[in-house]
């Protein structure tokens, strides 16, 4: 990409971060650093470039899509991260979300049940260096047992209830953002904090994502 283009998305990436999200209050100085400088242009798919800075969602393929900036921000604000931490990812998708959770910590782990999205995530991060992100395909229901606990655990797409898996892999002090609800529709984005004693629970409010999958969707023709 010529160093024109680049030099007009990084100025449309730091109007998204001023209008959308500083704005919209998310106030980390990591979090917004980390939204600044993690291309989100090179995560969509190309037909939608002109729209990669827009403050909402994009398809990606397969019934998934690349969540909104602001959200992004808010729920990894939510996370309450700190360097040499690590972090657990349920829903790879394009890989955006890894990028930015791999500028504000040490380790990222991310599982995507989706093969050609957890294939094209991996290749894609590897090409921007993201050398502090370990990708899997596989059920994210489940967690990554093998690097477990985990010091955060975001999931990017909206189970019906909190996966006792993830709770069993959060750390003592760990925090879990999770969007709890139906499939079609609205849910409710949550904060756990494990605590001695159990998870405390804070409402982020309303919230709209893709369901969490448990099998892999056919595809067309099969």
């Amino acid at each position: 990409m010529a160093a024109e283009e680049e030099e007009t998305f990084a100025r449309m990436r730091q109007e998204m971060v001023d209008s959308t999200i500083r704005a919209r209050g998310v106030s980390d100085a990591a979090v917004l650093r980390a939204m600044e400088t993690v291309p989100r242009h090179r995560f969509v798919p190309e037909d939608y470039l002109g729209q990669a800075y827009a403050d909402h969602p994009l398809p990606i393929g397969y019934g998934q899509t690349i969540s909104q900036p602001y959200i992004v921000a808010l729920m990894t604000e939510s996370l309450d991260l700190e360097p040499g931490e690590r972090v657990l990812e349920i829903g790879t998708g394009s890989g955006y979300q890894a990028a930015v959770l791999a500028e504000l910590v040490d380790e990222v782990y991310s599982v995507e049940i989706i093969p050609e999205l957890a294939e094209s995530a991996a290749r894609r991060l590897r090409e921007l260096g993201y050398d502090n992100v370990r990708t899997k395909q596989g059920d994210g229901y489940y967690g990554w047992e093998e690097y477990a606990p985990f010091d955060a655990i975001i999931v990017t797409c909206a189970p019906d209830h909190v996966p006792q898996p993830l709770v069993n892999q959060l750390a003592e002090g760990g925090r879990l953002v999770v969007p709890i609800g139906p499939p079609g529709g609205y849910q409710t984005l949550w904060q756990y904090v494990r605590e001695a004693d159990g998870l405390k629970a804070y409402n982020l409010g309303g919230v709209r994502f893709v369901p969490l999958l448990r099998e892999v969707p056919e595809r067309p023709g099969e």
